[in-house]
This record gives C-alpha cells, sequence and structure tokens, in this order.
C-alpha cells in the first residue's frame, strides 16, 4: 500500500506553502495516523503510507532524506506545489485531509512542541539530553501503541 514519500509531500505543499520543519512533522502525523488506522494490531503493521524511517532528532521526528532534500530553506517555507497531485484511496486521502483539517493551522514551532510531548519521540531520545545529536529510530511499534490509544471508536 505504500505510496512514494514525493507524492505525499506534493500532496501536503500543494495546501500551503510551509517550512520543512512543518513539513517533517505533518508527514510524520500523516504516516502515524495512516499506521494506526490502517492496520489490525502491533504485530502485523504491513499497512504505511510510505517507506520512510522517522528519527528522534533534537527538534522532532526527522525522515533524513526529507530533510536532505529540503535543507537549503532553512527556516524559510519552502514554496507551494503548482504540478499536478497524485491520487491516493479514498481511505488514504480521507487521513491526509484529517492529518491536515487537525494540524495544518499550527506552525512547525508548534507542531513541534506538540511531538515532544508524545512518547514515540520521547522514548526513542531516551537517555539524550535535550539538546543532543540522536538519530535513533521512532518503531512503527512504538507509534502505533501511542496514537491507537487516542482512536475513538463511533458506531
Amino acid at each position: 500500500m505504500a505510496y512514494p514519500l514525493q507524492d505525499v509531500i506534493n500532496w501536503f505543499l500543494s495546501k500551503e506553502a510551509m517550512t520543512p520543519k512543518k513539513l517533517q512533522k505533518i508527514l510524520y502525523y500523516a504516516y502515524s495516523w495512516t499506521l494506526t488506522m490502517e492496520n489490525d494490531s502491533n504485530t502485523e503493521l504491513d499497512n504505511k503510507l510510505f517507506d520512510a524511517k522517522f528519527e528522534a532528532w533534537v527538534h522532532g521526528p526527522v525522515i533524513r532524506e526529507v530533510y536532505d532534500s529540503f535543507r537549503e530553506y532553512g527556516y524559510n517555507e519552502i514554496p507551494q506545489y503548482e504540478g499536478p497531485v497524485s491520487s491516493f484511496s479514498a481511505d488514504i486521502e480521507e487521513i491526509l485531509e484529517d492529518v491536515w483539517d487537525e494540524y495544518g493551522e499550527y506552525n512547525g514551532n508548534e507542531l513541534e512542541s506538540i511531538t515532544h510531548q508524545e512518547d514515540p519521540w520521547l522514548n526513542a531520545r531516551s537517555g539524550y539530553s535535550a539538546l543532543e545529536r540522536c538519530n535513533v529510530e521512532i518503531s512503527d511499534e512504538q507509534i502505533f501503541n501511542y496514537y491507537i490509544q487516542r482512536v475513538e471508536y463511533v458506531d
């Protein structure tokens, strides 16, 4: 089910220009929500939005290749994407829209603050000081276990 990472990046950048930090955090939530909503248990986490791993960096979850692609922007916004946007399954499209509705209003610093209060990032950084460089991967199992607790089942 995994989609090309660039397709997901373009989908979010088509919404608005944003800083690399905001993009990283939005990608993290889209990945986390997809992992949680599209899998039945933490023992079979085969349904992923894209194939990439998040590392627990000082400023929150980061995909190294996305960082490398957009590092030239620093704290400036990546321009809004104007090209064609790939289509996703109806379920994934709904998750992407829900993530955007929930987190799109926040800036990168606000999203960083939110991720810093959540177990997946905190657990991956266990033993590291606040400003110490860390490239420990945030495990899919940790992500699933944390966010599944937040899912509200509606009849």
